[in-house]
């Protein structure tokens, strides 16, 4: 956690000497494969791969496994290490962990000093992606903390420290740090799957701020509240929505929803509120019923998920519109698909 630059070179010109090892034991990881798989923990949810699936994971898995000449098995491996979720990872790599992913400052002081350390040693954005974005200055948030209220992170977590205490590895205060760090850095990793799977727009009304730099002007939430989401279910971006701020905030309270067709319904007051406002009705035009009703304007328009002129389309997921576009199979060969 103290690495200086010099350290880094020596390290990084070590990696680059290194073969590939198959059929025996791997070497050791140095300091800078290990800051490195913990960084590559903020992108990647290294709990969908493993075993068979260990090659699919997605990028800076297997730049750094090419970097490390190790297989992507390994890397995944290492990232479970480091947040506790193996049994048998070592101690103090989880305890590091922990410190750096609730000390965002001193963890992007230790990521510039590798990449720094790496470019000296000739080693480019070819093989070794800025992936974090960090290099050049920016700076590092954690997404989607809104819904990680303090009050429900101790009601989760009490249970878990107390379990994990017990095993005399680590002390009551030791364990509190790493789950909760864990759990921060699982929810900014899910926001992150959410936010790509609505191709950064709210899936509302249609607005995306990346087109203009903006940033946390798109959240991503839970579709089932977190507090009450199984561990998998907490990291499942099928699990989430992409909305922007009012729109959030009206999903949460209930007074928008969507259904298992993917199909939005405004609360009655909602639609009752805008129809009885002026100005909502200049800027939004007239709101159909909250309940669908067969009332003439519902039958005369094309079918439509809300009165912001949202089509039922764009709540689909990236996956869904990729199969939809993929050329056509023989009805032999066609997959099963889950309505």
């Amino acid at each position: 956690m103290d690495l200086t630059v010099g350290q880094a070179r020596e390290q990084f010109r070590e990696l680059l000497r290194r073969r590939p090892v198959s059929g025996r034991r791997q070497a050791d990881f140095l300091p800078v494969e290990t800051l490195l798989c913990l960084a590559a923990s903020f992108l990647v949810n290294h709990r969908q791969f493993g075993g068979a699936t260990a090659h699919r994971a997605p990028e800076p898995v297997p730049s750094l496994a090419a970097l490390f000449s190790r297989p992507p098995s390994s890397v995944l491996a290492k990232m479970a290490n480091l947040d506790g979720s193996r049994s048998h990872g070592a101690k103090w790599d989880v305890l590091a962990g922990a410190m750096l992913r609730e000390d965002l400052e001193r963890f992007t002081h230790i990521y510039r000093i590798l990449f720094r350390a790496a470019r000296v040693e000739g080693i480019g954005a070819e093989r070794l992606p800025d992936f974090l974005n960090l290099e050049t200055g920016d700076e590092l948030m954690l997404l989607g903390q809104e819904e990680l209220e303090p009050s429900v992170l101790e009601a989760d977590l009490r249970d878990k420290i107390a379990q994990h205490a017990a095993g005399d590895r680590w002390s009551e205060l030791q364990t509190e740090r790493i789950l909760l760090a864990a759990a921060r850095v699982g929810q900014h990793v899910f926001a992150l799957s959410v936010l790509n799977n609505c191709g950064s727009r709210c899936v509302f009304c249609g607005f995306s701020p990346a087109g203009f730099g903006a940033k946390r002007m798109l959240l991503a939430g839970h579709i089932k509240p977190w507090k009450n989401s199984t561990a998998g279910e907490r990291l499942d971006p099928r699990n989430g929505l992409a909305a922007c701020p009012p729109h959030n905030v009206a999903f949460d309270t209930g007074l928008r929803t969507v259904n298992g067709g993917l199909r939005i319904h405004v609360a009655s007051p909602l639609a009752e509120a805008v129809r009885a406002d002026q100005m909502a009705r200049q800027y939004y035009g007239q709101p159909p019923c909250a309940s669908r009703c067969c009332c003439p304007r519902a039958r005369s328009r094309p079918p439509r998920n809300t009165w912001t002129g949202i089509g039922r389309r764009s709540l689909r997921p990236e996956w869904y519109r990729q199969r939809r576009h993929a050329p056509p199979v023989s009805s032999r060969s066609r997959p099963a698909v889950r309505r």
